[in-house]
C-alpha cells in the first residue's frame, strides 16, 4: 500500500503524536507498505520551547512532505499548532495529485487546517487516529455543522483510547475502532543499562513531559517534602522542557533542591536508560490525557508506576497492579504511595514485572499489523 499519514505536527516537536506516527510509519515499512508523512515546517519555539533538536532519526526526513508553518497557542491545558501559509492549500492538493495513495491516515483532530484541506482534495480511502481526551470541546460544538461534511468523508474512525472515542463521539456518531497506542519493546526494556552515577540514592524518582499545566509537575513538587521526610537521599530526575520550566523552581523548597535535577530534554536514544535508573516512574497529569506513552515506555522499562486517576491512564494502569492510582493534584497521596513502594521493594519489583508483561501485548509489531488489517477492511469495503 501506498499510504500518507498527515498531521499538524511531526519531529522535532516534542509529543505523543509525532512519536506515533514515526514508529507506526516504521512498523509499516517493515510490512514493505510506502509511508510518507505530511506535516507542517516546524522551527525551534522561542517562546514555548517544545521542540526537539534530537529528531530520533534524521534519516526519516526524505519521507517528510513540510507545508506551512506552525502557529503554536494555549489549547486543551497544553499547546496546539495550527498551521498557515499563502500557499499551503495548493501545496497540499499538489501532492495528493502527484501521489497515488491508497491510504490517506489524519492524526489528531478533525480541526482547520491541514485535516481538512486533506479531505477536501482526497480521492483515496481516508483514515482518521483520535488521539485526544476532553470532557467538552466548544470548537466541536459551535463548528459541528461545518466540519461534519469533512467527517463523512472519513472511511475509518480509529481512537487510542475508549476515553478518545467518547470525547469525539458524542459530537460526530460512527463506528469507532479502537486501537492503542504502541511501544517499542526492544528498545524499551529492563535490560538497558542504566546511569549508575545515580546509584547513591535511593529511591529515583523520573517525570517525563513537556512543561505544561496539564502534566501535573507541580503536585509532584511539591509531594518531595514528605519524601524526603522518610528518605532524606532521594533523587527526582525531571526530563522534559517548556514555557513554564523555570517557574516550577517556586515550588522547590530549599530542603529538596540538591535532590532534584533538570535534565532538560535528552537523547532520545538515552530515554530507556532514564526508565531503567528510576525505582519509580510518576505520571501526575490533571487530565486531558486520551492513553500515556510514557506510561507504556516505563512499564515496558519494568517500572512500577504512580499515576494520576485519570480516564487516559486507567486503560493503561490497573491500580494496585502495575502501580498505584492517585487522586489528581493530591500532592500528599503522591507521597504516600511513592514511600510506600520505596519501603517495600519487593511489591515495586511485582508491580514492575507485571507492567513489562502488560507492555509486551502493546508492541509495535502488534499495533501495525491492527492497523494494517484495519486499512485491508477499509480498501475492500464500498
Amino acid at each position: 500500500m501506498r499510504i500518507l499519514m498527515v498531521s499538524d505536527v511531526y519531529f522535532p516537536y516534542i509529543g505523543g503524536i509525532p512519536v506515533h506516527i514515526y514508529n507506526l510509519a516504521q512498523e509499516l515499512r517493515k510490512r514493505n507498505h510506502i509511508v510518507k508523512i505530511l506535516t507542517t515546517r516546524f522551527s525551534v519555539n522561542r517562546l514555548f520551547k517544545i521542540t526537539n533538536p534530537l529528531y530520533p532519526e534524521k534519516d526519516d526526513e526524505k519521507n517528510v512532505y513540510r507545508v506551512g508553518k506552525a502557529l503554536v497557542f494555549r489549547a486543551n491545558k497544553s499547546f496546539a499548532s495550527f498551521p498557515f501559509g499563502w500557499r499551503l492549500g495548493k501545496q497540499v492538493k499538489k501532492i495528493v495529485e502527484e501521489n497515488n495513495f491508497d491510504i490517506i491516515h489524519i492524526h489528531g483532530s478533525l480541526a482547520p487546517v491541514l485535516p481538512l484541506y486533506i479531505l477536501k482534495f482526497s480521492k483515496s480511502k481516508n483514515v482518521i487516529t483520535l488521539h485526544s481526551y476532553f470532557k467538552n470541546s466548544l470548537g466541536y460544538i459551535f463548528f459541528r455543522p461545518f466540519l461534519y461534511p469533512f467527517f463523512k468523508k472519513l472511511h475509518g474512525i480509529i481512537a487510542v483510547s475508549n476515553a478518545a472515542k467518547i470525547a469525539t463521539e458524542k459530537y460526530f456518531p460512527g463506528r469507532y475502532e479502537i486501537i492503542p497506542n504502541g511501544v517499542n519493546i526492544n528498545f524499551f526494556t529492563p535490560e538497558v543499562r542504566p546511569f549508575e552515577k545515580y546509584f547513591n540514592y535511593y529511591p529515583r524518582l523520573l517525570f517525563v513531559g513537556r512543561f505544561e499545566p496539564r502534566k501535573g509537575l507541580k503536585y509532584l513538587l511539591q509531594a518531595l517534602p514528605l519524601i524526603k521526610k522518610e528518605f532524606p537521599n532521594f533523587l527526582l530526575l525531571i526530563i522534559g522542557k517548556g514555557v513554564l520550566g523555570y517557574s516550577y523552581y517556586e515550588y522547590l523548597s530549599s530542603e529538596v533542591k540538591k535532590n532534584v535535577v533538570f535534565c532538560g530534554a535528552v537523547p532520545f536514544e538515552d530515554l530507556p536508560r532514564y526508565y531503567t535508573t528510576c525505582n519509580i516512574f510518576i505520571a501526575p497529569s490533571i487530565g486531558a490525557e486520551s492513553f500515556g506513552i510514557i506510561l507504556l515506555e516505563a512499564m515496558a522499562c519494568g517500572r512500577p508506576i504512580v499515576a494520576s486517576n485519570i480516564p487516559g491512564y486507567r486503560e493503561i494502569v490497573e491500580n494496585g497492579k502495575e502501580g498505584f492510582l492517585v487522586s489528581p493534584c493530591d500532592f500528599k497521596e503522591i507521597a504516600e504511595k511513592v514511600i510506600k513502594l520505596a519501603k517495600d521493594p519487593s511489591m515495586a519489583k511485582k508491580m514492575g514485572e507485571r507492567g513489562r508483561e502488560k507492555a509486551l501485548n502493546y508492541s509495535w509489531e502488534k499495533i501495525g499489523i491492527r492497523v494494517e488489517n484495519f486499512y485491508y477492511k477499509i480498501l475492500a469495503s464500498p
